[in-house]
């Protein structure tokens, strides 16, 4: 695989990546040898549906890099397309996965989460793979005014993994804001990931996930957290999905709803 080899496929005008666990990690490992910062999406249905909808957050995400079809109803809207996926890349699995491929001399930082998640996150990972080199977290309850700080000690540091779990929509407003400020490595928002990596919450068995289910499985461990965003993003992604279809432009670069 070459390093620029991510296949482009857009779903209701976002610019989707074609990929798998492997190849995204290879991928990324090459990049962070650069003097550059670059920004992966770990994308659902409501961060395509909000894009669509809400000029705010279409605003915040515009200088991302590379979205990945975290969903599997993204998969099926890429295999519409010919891509040919068998599997849709989640945030939580490739986090384990790359982490765990990406041992010393690769180095990570975790920004998000709770004192006591990261650190459960952390020792999570020194038990997989020993060879991990963790060189900074930082909790994800710090003010704004924080961030000037936060962002020194990266570039202090300068990691190669930058992992992002902040949560839609805060993770995409401060890459957003940051990420010109930051001078090496890769900005990866991938939300429930800490946790899930972490045990501190639970995730969807395998056979929900792979029917597309997984946000089945959050709703009923959080009904009141998810209940009105599930509804309104699904429905809405559904609305837009179909009505896109009819028109013939739901595949188009300049999708417009």
């Amino acid at each position: 695989m070459k390093v620029n080899d991510l296949p482009c496929h857009h779903i209701l005008g976002t610019p989707v990546r074609a990929t798998s666990y492997a190849d995204l990690t290879f991928f990324c490992q090459q990049e962070s040898k650069k003097d550059r910062v670059i920004s992966l999406d770990f994308s659902n249905t409501q961060i395509i549906t909000m894009r669509c909808l809400d000029a705010a957050f279409r605003e915040q995400t515009s200088n991302v890099d590379y979205f990945i079809p975290d969903g599997m109803p993204l998969i099926w809207c890429l295999n519409n397309q010919q891509a040919n996926l068998k599997d849709r890349v989640y945030g939580p699995a490739f986090m384990k996965h790359c982490v765990n491929h990406s041992p010393k001399p690769f180095t990570h930082f975790f920004l998000g989460g709770s004192d006591a998640c990261l650190e459960q996150l952390k020792q999570a990972f020194e038990k997989w793979q020993p060879e991990v080199q963790v060189v900074g977290m930082q909790n994800g309850y710090f003010k704004e005014e924080s961030s000037a700080e936060i962002v020194q000690e990266i570039n202090r540091l300068g990691p190669d993994f930058i992992w992002v779990g902040l949560g839609t929509p805060k993770q995409q407003a401060w890459i957003h804001q940051h990420k010109d400020e930051i001078k090496r490595g890769l900005l990866l928002a991938v939300g429930f990931a800490f946790d899930v990596n972490a045990g501190t919450k639970p995730d969807a068995p395998m056979w929900m996930q792979n029917m597309g289910l997984g946000w089945l499985f959050r709703l009923l461990s959080e009904p009141r957290r998810l209940f009105g965003r599930y509804l309104y993003y699904n429905t809405m992604f559904l609305f837009l999905l179909v009505r896109g279809l009819l028109k013939g432009n739901a595949w188009k670069r300049g999708f417009a709803p």
